[in-house]
């Protein structure tokens, strides 16, 4: 490693978040320079194995921070060291995200066995930015055991953090629809473990519901890895009630990935999946940079917007411009 990269890696591997802050923004730049460095960062940091990485998805208002408050706030009193990766909706209009997710964690954001990290989603599809994955390797060799990646909240859509995580939790509202609703394909039959959100107080009798509810409809779909059928729990962020009892399920799921091989399964297919996103990010970012298409580009596009050029033979010959271009010696 050069100097620069070994000072780097020596303070992130002892903990460091001054030095684990600077290796993620690194990580989401940009600049090709950046990207070299936050490369050879990543070199030097090979994936741990013995943390547990737990996605967290749901509509928005569901109540996601309070929950990851609450749960998180449990967890690093038991004595684990938590981070949570919160990918934060970008505005289609200036590209702006708020990333007020500190606000709404202030408790945890200032433990000292807590990470909390904000990211914009960028025009990244899914609910997660284009680098939460290089993010969670670099949280993971500072020493974070519990990875809590919290989603952007698009609904049945968003799906792609099953891709990066052990474990996808999806909460759920109170009263958020019948059985019909809970046998939706997408992601209810993508999540590992189903949380009925603010069973408490006036909601708690439609908490109650939506939890039986939702049993009932998981009976119909096929059961998971190692016939695995997703626990369907109720949780109150204000008062506490069945938080542990979350914890105890996702442990147990892990239990069992782990004594099975699953889990490792899981994660390798993972890794192979982010090498074909690389390259596909990679050759996508090489064609809108590269000279000779930029040039074309502009005139391209007002073809396709009059309607004289099909979408499907401009992106022909922009490929094949490109490939002209990087054919060239």
């Amino acid at each position: 490693m050069t100097p620069p990269i070994a000072d780097l890696v020596g303070p992130l591997r002892a903990g460091q978040r001054r030095a684990l802050a600077r290796a993620i923004t690194l990580a989401e730049s940009t600049l090709p320079q950046h990207r070299a460095l936050a490369e050879a960062v990543l070199t030097a940091c090979p994936p741990v194995t013995t943390s547990l990485r737990i996605g967290l998805s749901g509509v928005p208002g569901v109540g996601k921070s309070s929950f990851i408050e609450r749960f998180g706030m449990m967890l690093v009193e038991a004595g684990h060291r938590v981070s949570v990766l919160a990918v934060d909706p970008s505005s289609p209009v200036t590209g702006g995200s708020i990333l007020g997710d500190k606000t709404r964690m202030a408790t945890l954001s200032t433990h000292p066995h807590a990470f909390v990290r904000p990211t914009a989603a960028g025009a990244t599809l899914g609910g997660v930015a284009r680098r939460t994955a290089d993010t969670i390797q670099l949280v993971e060799a500072a020493g974070y055991d519990v990875v809590l990646v919290e989603t952007v909240g698009v609904g049945q859509s968003e799906t792609a953090v099953h891709g990066l995580v052990d474990l996808f939790c999806v909460l759920l509202p109170p009263a958020g629809g019948d059985e019909l609703q809970g046998i939706k394909k997408g992601i209810i039959e993508l999540a590992d473990l189903l949380v009925v959100t603010k069973a408490d107080g006036d909601t708690a009798a439609a908490a109650g519901r939506a939890v039986a509810d939702y049993r009932a409809a998981l009976h119909l779909l096929r059961p998971g890895a190692n016939g695995w059928v997703a626990p369907v729990l109720p949780v109150s962020a204000l008062t506490g009630a069945g938080i542990a009892e979350v914890w105890a399920a996702m442990r147990d799921f892990a239990e069992r990935m782990r004594a099975t091989g699953a889990f490792a399964t899981r994660r390798s297919r993972q890794t192979t999946s982010r090498l074909w996103q690389e390259v596909t990010d990679t050759v996508l970012d090489s064609i809108r940079t590269a000279p000779e298409v930029a040039a074309s580009l502009t005139h391209v596009e007002a073809q396709v917007r009059d309607g004289t050029l099909h979408p499907a033979a401009a992106a022909r010959g922009l490929l094949a411009l490109w490939r002209g271009v990087a054919d060239a010696p």
